[in-house]
C-alpha cells in the first residue's frame, strides 16, 4: 500500500548506499567510487531524455522535446560540475587507488557511449569493449541501425520543405555524420528568418546547447585527468590526454557550428 512507502523505500536507498565497495584503504576511493556512480545515474537521465526526444521529432512534435532536451542539458552541467569535485584528489591521492583499479576505465561506460551514438557520434569499433555484456553490446548495435537524434532533425528539415539531398537522407545511418553544404544552407535560412521557422530555429538552438555541454564536459574530463596523472596512459588502455584531446575536435551537429560563420 502507498501509505507504507517510504522515502528510502521509494528510492531504493538500502541497495544504492550499499553500492560502493572500496577495494582499498585509501580515503579518496569513496569519493572516486560516487562521482563515477552519481555520472552514470545522470547519463542514465540523460538517455531516457533523449530517446524520448528522438520519438517527439520524428512525430514532428517539437515543443514537447524542448523540455526534454533543455533537461538533458542541465543534467549535463551536473555531469561537469563532477569532475570539479573530483579534481579534489591530488596525484598522491590517485595513484593509492589506480593499482586497484585494474583495466577499468570510464572509457567502458556504455551509457556515455550510446549517448554519443543517440547524438551521432558513432563508430562501430567501440561496440567491441562491450561484447562481454552481450545484451549491451546488442543495444548500442541496435542504436547503430538507427537514425541518430540529428539525422532525425535534418529528416524533419526535408519534410518541412527544405532542399535536403536524397544522398543525405539516405546516408549509412551507422556511420559518423559528415558536414553536408545543403543541410547548412537549411539552418541558414532558418538563422536567418526565425520568425517564419521558430520551432526549427529553438530545436537549433537546443542542439548547439547539447553540442556545447557536450563539449565542456570532455574538456572538463581533459583537464581533471591532465592535473590528476599529467600524461600517462588511461587505465583502459587509452592514450589519456592526447586521447582526450583528439575527441574534442569531433562535432556532432557540424552545420550547426559552420552556419555561424555562413550567415
Amino acid at each position: 500500500m502507498t501509505q507504507d512507502v517510504t522515502y528510502s523505500s521509494y528510492l531504493d536507498l538500502d541497495r544504492i548506499l550499499a553500492a560502493q565497495h572500496p577495494s582499498s584503504d585509501a580515503h579518496d576511493e569513496m569519493l572516486f567510487i560516487i562521482v563515477h556512480q552519481a555520472s552514470e545515474l545522470w547519463l542514465k537521465l540523460c538517455l531516457h531524455e533523449l530517446f524520448a526526444a528522438r520519438d517527439c521529432i520524428v512525430e514532428d512534435r517539437l515543443r514537447p522535446s524542448f523540455k526534454m532536451l533543455a533537461r538533458v542539458a542541465r543534467a549535463q552541467g551536473q555531469l561537469i560540475q563532477s569532475w570539479d569535485v573530483l579534481s579534489t584528489m591530488t596525484p598522491h591521492d590517485y595513484s593509492t587507488i589506480r593499482p586497484h583499479l585494474g583495466g577499468s576505465s570510464g572509457f567502458q561506460s556504455a551509457q556515455y557511449r550510446m549517448m554519443e551514438f543517440l547524438l551521432g557520434g558513432r563508430n562501430p569499433d567501440m561496440i567491441t569493449m562491450h561484447e562481454a555484456t552481450p545484451e549491451v553490446a546488442a543495444d548500442l548495435r541496435a542504436e547503430m541501425e538507427r537514425k541518430s537524434i540529428y539525422a532525425e532533425v535534418v529528416a524533419l528539415l526535408a519534410r518541412r520543405g527544405f532542399a535536403i539531398p536524397d544522398a543525405v537522407l539516405d546516408r549509412d545511418v551507422g556511420a559518423a555524420w559528415e558536414h553536408s553544404s545543403e543541410v547548412e544552407a537549411a539552418w541558414a535560412e532558418i538563422y536567418r528568418s526565425p520568425k517564419e521557422h521558430w520551432d526549427l530555429y529553438e530545436l537549433a538552438e537546443k542542439l548547439v546547447d547539447l553540442e556545447y555541454h557536450f563539449q565542456r564536459w570532455r574538456f572538463g574530463h581533459l583537464k581533471t585527468v591532465e592535473r590528476i596523472i599529467g600524461f600517462k596512459r588511461g587505465t583502459g588502455g587509452t592514450p589519456g590526454v592526447p586521447y582526450l584531446a583528439g575527441v574534442l575536435k569531433a562535432a556532432f551537429f557540424p552545420e550547426l557550428l559552420s552556419v555561424r560563420t555562413a550567415i
